[in-house]
């Protein structure tokens, strides 16, 4: 798999989320239940897609499934120019990533939200392609653009009987 950031800069930005977060969220997220860094980063190296939120212009919430990559401390999603999530974005630059896998006692979920921005398809970074390729992905040749998130807030949670990657 294609190289990313150090894997403790994942479990120091989930540190640093809890300690930002208000007591329900901590209650709900216990400290035995969060994934190290090591295992956030490879569910975010290995998983192909996510729901990602973002804020319609009259307020409301918009989601969708989407595919993503992780490339060098960031959640790259393909997207067509005048989507609702790339309109959504041009408005209020702000994203919610989820990944999740599995169910009930089995599953694991990673939550991933900070600021966006718009990308054409042609100012891609170098080593992008390899990180999708990585994945057992193809370069998204349909897209015109990149939704990017350089993530501020990271929370995880694994089930007793999630499986770590």
């Amino acid at each position: 798999m294609a190289p990313g950031p150090d894997p403790s800069a994942l479990a120091d930005l989930q540190a640093a989320s809890f300690e930002r977060a208000n007591e329900a969220t901590r209650s709900s997220w216990p400290p035995a239940r969060r994934m190290p860094g090591e295992q956030l980063d490879l569910v975010l190296r290995r998983r192909r897609y996510a729901v990602v939120a973002s804020t319609r212009a009259n307020r409301r919430p918009h989601a969708t499934p989407v595919a993503f990559v992780w490339h060098d401390g960031e959640v790259w999603l393909p997207a067509v120019e005048g989507a609702v999530r790339v309109r959504n974005v041009e408005a209020t630059p702000w994203l919610s990533v989820v990944i999740t896998e599995g169910d009930a006692d089995d599953h694991g979920v990673v939550v991933l939200e900070g600021p966006a921005r718009t990308l054409p398809l042609a100012d891609a970074p170098a080593g992008l392609a390899d990180s999708i390729a990585a994945k057992g992905g193809e370069y998204p040749d349909w897209a015109s653009v990149w939704l990017v998130v350089t993530p501020s807030r990271l929370l995880s949670y694994a089930a007793p009987g999630w499986k770590a990657p």
